[in-house]
């Protein structure tokens, strides 16, 4: 399997989630070996796609690069993992992903414009060879070695809406868009006050989010999926690993992750170069992994 870009560049616009400004983003093919790139039009800066470049995990997953940062990269990114996606150009005219729907269903609309096109130098993924945990009180988030990719999430909200929940993925593309990309995020009313006096969910409405009062659910066409919570929780993990630049086989599990949790573990991961390695699909010699991204 050989690594892959957009056959075509695209845009799309939308409506950021925090700022709640009009946003335009484009995706543009990139050579072979050159990585995942975020493209800051205003400041006119690069910023690589890595570890090393998140500068903020409190609502979102932000990068940065002197002056200029892009936030709420999660949801896009989860669809490039998804697709497979190793080499790509992301330039956003704003300073945030737009939030679309909330979910990650229309980035792979977008993709699916764009197309696939294969190139020249092979896949690499980058295996789990020893267990990394990362803990805070109850909540954890764990990688550890396994032969296939997959994702096990458990939540638990005090909220009548919510409760407890499970969800279970193991990765292939076209699960991750019947089962995962369409679970939107998720907010609180009691919330918003206090996000947007400090110019954060500025964007944010029922028709990007769910909406919970301190009973229910306040979109009238209800949820999705009866976990979507706990689902969406799984496309927000799938989006801060890809910050690695790699695609994972490995096993991740976690109770109550967040965005903090999950960089501290990429970060854990990487630190230690006994914890990984980075392999060609043909030294992980697994021809169905290739097919996950069928």
């Amino acid at each position: 399997m050989r690594q892959r870009t957009i056959a075509r560049s695209v845009e799309a616009t939308g409506i950021g989630i925090h700022k709640g400004r009009p946003i335009r983003i484009t995706l543009e093919p990139m050579d072979t070996g050159s990585g995942i790139l975020f493209c800051h039009a205003e400041h006119d800066i690069e910023i690589p796609l890595s570890v090393e470049n998140v500068v903020n995990t409190a609502r979102a997953t932000v990068i940065g690069k002197a002056q200029a940062e892009i936030s709420t990269i999660e949801h896009l990114l989860a669809a490039v993992y998804a697709y497979g996606i190793d080499n790509m150009r992301i330039t956003v005219e704003g300073n945030e992903i737009p939030v679309m729907d909330g979910s990650a269903i229309s980035f792979c609309l977008l993709l699916d414009e764009a197309g696939i096109r294969m190139q020249t130098n092979p896949k690499r993924v980058l295996r789990i060879k020893r267990a990394v945990e990362v803990k805070e009180g109850k909540r954890f988030v764990r990688l550890e070695p396994s032969e296939k990719s997959s994702f096990l999430l458990d939540i638990a909200f005090p909220h009548p809406a919510i409760g407890q929940q499970s969800c279970v993925y193991d990765f292939g593309k076209q699960r991750f868009v019947e089962e995962i990309a369409r679970a939107r995020t998720f907010g609180f009313a009691k919330d918003i006050q206090s996000l947007q006096s400090r110019n954060l969910a500025l964007g944010a409405s029922l028709q990007n989010a769910i909406g919970l009062d301190s009973r229910r659910v306040l979109n009238r066409e209800g949820l999705r999926f009866d976990n979507e919570f706990a689902r969406h929780k799984i496309l927000d993990v799938m989006g801060d690993m890809m910050v690695t630049g790699y695609h994972i086989v490995g096993k991740y599990s976690a109770f109550a992750s967040s965005h903090a949790l999950n960089h501290a573990l990429t970060k854990s991961v990487l630190g230690d170069n006994e914890n990984y390695e980075l392999l060609t699909i043909q030294e992980l010699n697994d021809s169905a992994y290739g097919v996950c991204f069928a």
